[in-house]
């Protein structure tokens, strides 16, 4: 059974998450403010946090940023802010997805069993995974050796660090500025070109269509996922 942690200050929303929530076999726990979110985590370790920006004492990218100094639980925004720079702040900050109000129920119940089944599968790679094998491509991130339909592909020191990130969070959305900062410093935070010359590189040695990527996803303006 999961275990869901909501952190709203909305009654009334908060209200219809758990009966929707309890209704389909969760467990909910549910926080007004920031600080009875961080210590409800704390407490009682959900398998998913639903969490407003919005909040009564700190923001909510503060919640993010303090959760990520001690947990990988999957944190889904729900807020009513839906500017692009927003979204991708909050996703800097660690979350894991980010949907706007007003939202539909079937919507936000897929985001969250997508968020549930993304870390199960990060939590694999992460922790014993480290050969990765699609139908095209077999990636060795240990050995650092790629191959492609039986032959090896050389892969730059640029192009590995890049591709290991973008597999170690298999699944999510790793924004522009993320990929930027891990992969070349955050003094490249802006750099995007760099990014477009990298995948475009990536996506001529290891997809079959490079102009229709099938693993190196782009979500435009936000950022880039590996799937699977």
């Amino acid at each position: 059974m999961t275990r869901v942690l909501v952190v709203d200050d909305e009654p009334q929303l908060v209200r219809a998450l758990e009966i929707n929530l309890k209704a389909r076999h969760h467990e909910v726990d549910s926080a007004p403010d920031g600080t009875r979110a961080l210590l409800a985590a704390a407490a009682r370790r959900p398998d998913v946090v639903l969490l407003d920006l919005g909040l009564p004492d700190m923001d909510g990218i503060e919640v993010i940023r303090r959760l990520r100094g001690w947990s990988r639980v999957p944190i889904l925004v729900v807020s009513a802010r839906h500017s692009s720079d927003e979204k991708v702040e909050a996703l800097d900050a660690g979350a894991d997805d980010y949907i706007t109000k007003p939202f539909s129920m079937d919507e936000l119940l897929a985001r969250l069993r997508a968020c549930s089944r993304r870390t199960w599968a990060a939590k694999g790679t992460a922790s014993e995974e480290v050969v990765v094998e699609t139908e095209e491509f077999t990636i060795d991130l240990l050995a650092k050796k790629a191959e492609r339909r039986g032959q090896e592909i050389r892969l730059t020191p640029t192009e590995w660090h890049l591709l290991e990130v973008l597999i170690r969070n298999r699944g999510r959305l790793v924004t522009q500025r993320g990929l930027l900062q891990e992969v070349w410093g955050a003094g490249y935070s802006s750099q995007t070109n760099y990014l477009r010359v990298y995948m475009a590189q990536l996506r001529r040695k290891l997809e079959p269509d490079p102009s229709h990527p099938r693993y190196l996803v782009t979500t435009p303006g936000m950022g880039y996922r590996f799937d699977t």
